[in-house]
């Protein structure tokens, strides 16, 4: 295996090939790189294996299994109101029921779900081409704001509010304090993750987390003594769920499009400031 022939470092149109990967939607970064050291990647005829290969996207041919990738395309994003008993990937070889039941893939080639949600949790989804946003969003750096809905047993005291608000314990680590809002019954929002009604002992809380822990939300009603039986995700850093329906997918806005381009600027930037500080 061999490398590809390095440019300048100070050419102004080439890139790290991991980047290029992600900005032409084969993959993530983390993922794109998992593909060049498995020997999947190809430019100009050569398999490149070094992750920090670069390539001139305006010249240099960029293969993976085959199948030719370029930048000519713009990224393209969209949301989707998950429904429950839907697991987020997009293959199941069990084939059970999964979000690429739902997505045009076909049409979006490359698209992938950004982090995953729970296979009975329902809500917001955001899928994309655009690698460099799924870091982004996902890195924990960022704290992007994670607002659910969740139905859960009983009503917070105020000292379980206080506890959910400073940070729980959990076996992995106390959580970033969190914003909690228990939800007034004449709230339509509850609609979202009761649509049958709230039950008789049960109430509404609204959590706004900034972190990724896995099962996290259930995890921290169970840890302050009130289990979860529903949950919805409403918001996902700039983004809004609004009144899509159960099931549905929708391109973002312009102007949410413009909101996640500020998002890949601000962590570009800040992952210059680290280089600069290094």
């Amino acid at each position: 295996m061999s490398e590809a022939p390095e440019r300048p470092k100070d050419h102004p149109r080439t890139m790290r090939l991991q980047r290029f990967l992600a900005r032409a939607g084969v993959a993530s970064r983390r993922g794109s790189e998992n593909l060049m050291t498995a020997g999947r990647v190809q430019v100009n005829g050569q398999v490149v294996t070094q992750l920090g290969s670069k390539v001139d996207p305006a010249k240099d041919v960029v293969t993976v299994d085959g199948v030719r990738y370029d930048l000519s395309s713009k990224p393209v994003s969209l949301i989707l109101n998950k429904p429950p008993r839907m697991i987020t990937t997009m293959d199941d070889p069990k084939g059970r029921a999964c979000v690429a039941d739902i997505i045009p893939k076909d049409r979006y080639p490359g698209i992938f779900p950004v982090g995953r949600l729970d296979n009975d949790t329902t809500g917001l989804l955001l899928f994309t081409t655009d690698g460099d946003l799924a870091q982004a969003l996902l890195h924990p750096s960022q704290e992007k704001p994670k607002t659910y809905l969740a139905l859960i047993q009983g009503a917070l005291s105020p000292k379980a509010i206080t506890q959910l608000e400073a940070g729980v314990e959990l076996e992995d680590g106390i959580t970033a304090p969190a914003a909690v809002e228990p939800m007034d019954p004449q709230d339509p929002r509850r609609a979202k993750v009761a649509p049958d009604g709230v039950p008789a002992g049960f109430s509404v809380v609204a959590l706004t987390i900034h972190e990724g822990k896995k099962h996290q939300v259930k995890r921290m009603f169970s840890a302050v003594g009130h289990p979860v039986a529903a949950l919805h995700r409403e918001s996902f850093g700039p983004l809004e769920l609004g009144e899509l329906p159960q099931g549905r997918w929708r391109l973002v806005t312009p102007d949410e499009q413009a909101a996640l381009d500020m998002v890949v600027k601000a962590a570009s930037e800040e992952v210059s400031g680290w280089k600069d500080r290094s």
